[in-house]
């Protein structure tokens, strides 16, 4: 976008950055009819400009669809139905979870990957009961409680687990689901070829 453009819209790129940086909801971000509300019906061309102006502090302005999917070149308004965020790029978000253990990682992977397996919800001790057999007892609830705090998991007054806002913002479910799948596969494969050998050739 040119210079002038970019100009033209100043003042709505502020009002879209009071709107995207003070959260206002006790979930973060703003929803995408909230912004036609208050910048416009070309409010996705104001969002453009200010993610180039968050480009050199490794910032982002991030869709999620929370309702359905959208087509591939959505709609306005299926993006009035989205949720927008400013969020790290994704190499800076890798950088920013270097500080957690593997373990701690590996526990949060399990998690996501067991409610996505779930439809998107469920019951804490299910996940607790899980989690024990790779992580040691005292770190379950420790884990559970922080992916809570972080946004990547929230949980209801009956128990239930769910995915927030940080997982629909900072993973891609369906990477991280073929991922998973393309282990288990290769795990398959490894299994099935060890019991062709001979057990001599196992031990």
């Amino acid at each position: 976008m040119s210079t002038r453009k970019k100009g033209l819209y100043a003042g709505k790129v502020k009002k879209a950055v009071q709107l995207l940086f003070y959260k206002r909801h006790v979930k973060p971000g703003v929803k995408g009819w909230e912004l036609h509300k208050a910048l416009g019906s070309d409010y996705p061309k104001v969002l453009d400009v200010l993610d180039d102006y968050l480009k050199p502090m490794s910032m982002e302005v991030k869709t999620v669809f929370e309702e359905t999917k959208p087509s591939e070149e959505p709609t306005l308004e299926e993006l009035d139905k989205a949720r927008f965020f400013v969020v790290l790029r994704d190499d800076d978000t890798k950088d920013k979870l270097m500080g957690w253990r593997i373990d701690d990682l590996a526990g949060l992977v399990v998690t996501i990957s067991y409610l996505i397996s779930k439809k998107g919800q469920a019951n804490r001790k299910d996940i607790e009961k899980m989690l024990g057999e790779k992580l040691p007892g005292w770190k379950v609830n420790l884990n559970l409680d922080r992916y809570i705090r972080y946004g990547y998991i929230m949980q209801d007054e009956r128990g239930q687990l769910f995915l927030d806002w940080r997982t629909q913002v900072e993973v891609d479910q369906k990477k991280l689901v073929d991922m998973l799948l393309s282990v288990e596969k290769q795990a398959v494969k490894v299994a099935e070829s060890l019991q062709k050998k001979p057990a001599e050739e196992v031990q």
